[in-house]
């Protein structure tokens, strides 16, 4: 009973990994907002998830011997601008993650540095708005040596990953939408144990993890100084398998979401350099992965780096 017991503990392991994706998803490389030349915007964001309801498969259920579980994610994020039509974006969270039951203890460090080239080739007017294209590559790595294979209260999956994107917005007056598609390529990981049981017994301690495709739509209004949204988001793991019942479940199980929220960036009049960025989202659908409630809330200031003109007496 007692191995029963640990077993469920462990049932929730890729569930946590589609809160901290909800949770990283910065304004800055999900929407159509570019830097203009020479400026830097750097901010730090903080979010938190948590969730007790999960999707076993497609089966819903919770475990009395996990409780809620929670993560926080503390984040330093920057954007400059080669120029209005190109802007280069990073991100390095540190994450701590905990359980409100068992015997289980939470987790913490640093967890993959990201970075993602933001293009903008194309800005037509159309009618009485305009359409504007974006091209975006990103890519991850880990740079601390968490344990992956200890879900989900792991900090992240400790592979490597490599992102294409398509983004169209349409921007009418004050309205507009946007919608995006992204592939994401995951490398495979090496794990602390020389076999492990998917659908078969494979015996190595190499992790072949499924890539993903995730879409985003997003409706709202956009001033100089406000933005305010809604936001559709969706998730989905191209390959994997299913967390079998009671059982524990692993890095490259299925794991799909869908999650809805709304997100708002609001600029200073008197300080146009700072800006005050927030948002939630719930999960209303998903497939091995959890029912969570995410927010988050950071500050953004601009620096210019234009060299500056002198006077001419």
């Amino acid at each position: 009973m007692q191995t029963v017991f640990k077993k469920r503990r462990l049932v929730l392991v890729s569930v946590m990994m589609l809160a901290f994706m909800n949770v990283l998803q910065a304004q800055t490389d999900e929407d159509a907002i570019m830097m203009s030349k020479n400026n830097l915007c750097s901010g730090i964001m903080y979010g938190h998830s948590s969730w007790k309801n999960y999707w076993e498969g497609t089966f819903k259920r919770d475990n009395l011997n996990l409780g809620t579980v929670s993560s926080n994610m503390y984040s330093i994020m920057e954007n400059y601008g080669v120029n209005r039509k190109l802007n280069i974006i990073a991100n390095l969270p540190y994450i701590e993650t905990k359980a409100s039951a068992g015997t289980m203890h939470g987790m913490k460090g640093i967890q993959d540095l990201s970075a993602w080239v933001k293009w903008m080739p194309v800005e037509k007017n159309l009618k009485k708005g305009t359409i504007s294209l974006y091209l975006l590559g990103g890519a991850s790595l880990p740079v601390s040596n968490y344990v992956a294979d200890f879900l989900p209260l792991s900090i992240g999956l400790h592979s490597k990953t490599l992102s294409g994107k398509v983004m169209v917005d349409y921007q009418l007056g004050n309205f507009f939408t946007t919608a995006s598609a992204t592939y994401t390529y995951r490398s495979n990981v090496t794990i602390d144990r020389t076999s492990y049981y998917t659908t078969a017994l494979v015996l190595s301690n190499e992790v072949q993890m499924p890539d993903m495709m995730s879409e985003n739509f997003r409706i709202g209004y956009r001033s100089s100084h406000l933005i305010a949204e809604a936001v559709v988001s969706n998730m989905t793991t191209l390959s994997g398998f299913d967390i079998r019942k009671n059982d524990m479940p692993f890095l490259s199980n299925q794991m799909n979401a869908t999650t809805a929220g709304v997100n708002f960036k609001y600029t200073l009049q008197k300080i146009s350099e700072l800006a005050i960025t927030g948002g939630a989202n719930y999960t209303v659908a998903g497939r091995n992965s959890g029912q969570a409630t995410n927010f988050n809330i950071g500050v953004f200031y601009v620096v210019d780096f234009s060299p500056k003109k002198k006077n001419k007496k």
